[in-house]
């Protein structure tokens, strides 16, 4: 079946690797929303599109699963498509691979239509034809991404710090990715060289902007060693900003 999807060649540069010299979770995160936003440029309901009545997008879910970690260099495929409505959602899809096929990575995104002025959330009803809002469409995994908890009762918290001016996006928000980065440095540096992300799940929960103070608050999933919560925290009003759940496993690259 046809539908509206977009495919674009990456190369991943020096500048988005890691430790290990490949490619980092928030760079990877970082290509999700570049081509998002591409691609609704193209089927006319990007930023600017959406400015034209008075609405913006704003990223609410996101859940990843990585199979492989591209190395500098390397060039990888990204397709993405959206995936019609839940509710007031509207659903993204990708995947990863290389050039000979094999598979990356895929994930799944949920977005909300916000109003500039009274910071409602709005239907999306004005765009929904074009969501391939058609049940038949490809699904990058059986499940949407999902509302998470917070990090539990005897986390612990990480030493404050400052949101920078290189954090923040063209709305002086700070970046989607930027999450991740700051989770990933919240680790020591005998656990990143060791472990690599299996799965990432994000809620994005409320703005942070430049000099906001914040802390992570980090708890193991008492079940599972290997899968951890975070909740970033702006410390002045206590307020939650993000809920992070990662699935780590050793680095045996």
């Amino acid at each position: 079946m046809e539908y509206a999807k977009l495919e674009k060649e990456y190369t991943v540069h020096v500048y988005e690797t890691g430790l290990d010299g490949r490619l980092s979770i928030h760079s990877l995160f970082d290509y999700f929303q570049d081509i998002a936003s591409d691609h609704a440029v193209q089927l006319g309901f990007g930023r600017d599109d959406l400015m034209k009545q008075n609405h913006f997008w704003v990223l609410s879910r996101m859940y990843s699963e990585i199979f492989l970690w591209p190395e500098w260099g390397e060039n990888i495929i990204l397709k993405t498509w959206p995936r019609g409505t839940d509710r007031l959602f509207a659903l993204r899809d990708y995947e990863v691979r290389y050039p000979d096929g094999r598979i990356i990575a895929r994930a799944t995104s949920s977005w909300l239509v916000i109003d500039r002025d009274t910071k409602r959330i709005q239907r999306p009803d004005s765009i929904r034809s074009r969501l391939n809002s058609d049940t038949m469409v490809e699904k990058a995994f059986p499940r949407n991404a999902m509302k998470l908890e917070p990090a539990g009762e005897n986390a612990r918290r990480t030493p404050p710090f400052m949101v920078r001016i290189s954090d923040l996006d063209i709305n002086l928000h700070t970046n989607n990715a930027i999450y991740l980065k700051w989770i990933t440095d919240s680790y020591d540096l005998d656990f990143t060289l060791n472990n690599v992300p299996l799965s990432a799940e994000i809620n994005y929960l409320a703005e942070s902007r430049f000099s906001d103070i914040i802390a992570i608050l980090i708890s193991e999933d008492g079940n599972d060693g290997n899968m951890v919560n975070h909740s970033i925290m702006r410390t002045s009003d206590n307020t939650e900003l993000c809920r992070v759940r990662i699935n780590w496993k050793k680095n045996h690259l």
